[in-house]
């Protein structure tokens, strides 16, 4: 059966219906792979360059600082090491990449599996578009409020990254903002809501579609 669901204005009226693509918001959720896409989106974030020089990467140290027998002293055979001020880290931090990778087809499944979730769950809605020509927070809420959007974590979809709406929308709890050629499976799963404008809708089909 096909997912129609109604496309509403700024005020919250309905407007009309669109009907959802079943490749994309139809499909059976694969729950491993929307795992696995999040496991890879959040060890992508990770930047990996704490580092701290060990014994081998400090200045100096490269001569015996006493005989090793008879001056009643410690032996000892750098300054560097790590007991010593002015000495390596021992097993301190070294930089690295902690990315990964998933394949095309995977990453695709996972973001579908993630659109089709929301729209079993009723967790979708369609708005004609969000621009109301200058900054306005207030006037964002009032929109966000119009549509029956209430305090949940709720992730806005645009067609491109307008300044006025991305200024409107940032200082509202729970509420961020995203294009829709960039979409992730991370932040739809997040997201109690998704509002996406019409145009937006139809980026989405175009870019993640068959």
């Amino acid at each position: 059966m096909a997912n129609v669901i109604p496309v509403l204005t700024k005020g919250g009226q309905k407007s009309g219906e669109v009907t959802l693509s079943a490749a994309l918001f139809g499909v059976e959720p694969n729950e491993h792979v929307m795992h696995e896409a999040v496991r890879t989106y959040l060890a992508n974030q990770r930047m990996g360059t704490a580092h701290k020089k060990g014994r081998s990467d400090v200045r100096g140290g490269g001569r015996k600082p006493w005989r090793q027998k008879g001056t009643g002293r410690a032996r000892i055979g750098s300054t560097r090491v790590s007991h010593w001020i002015g000495g390596g880290l021992a097993f301190g931090p070294k930089k690295r990449d902690m990315g990964m990778k998933l394949p095309k087809k995977l990453k695709r499944l996972a973001l579908t599996s993630a659109l089709s979730t929301k729209a079993a769950e009723g967790g979708i809605k369609i708005v004609e578009d969000f621009e109301f020509g200058t900054v306005s927070t207030k006037e964002m809420a009032s929109i966000l409020k119009a549509i029956g959007v209430g305090n949940e974590k709720t992730l806005l979809v645009v067609t491109a990254a307008d300044r006025e709406v991305a200024l409107s929308a940032r200082n509202i709890p729970n509420v961020k903002l995203t294009r829709a050629a960039e979409l992730t499976t991370y932040h739809l799963l997040r997201a109690e809501t998704v509002v996406m404008t019409k145009g937006a809708l139809a980026t989405v089909e175009e870019v993640f579609g068959e």
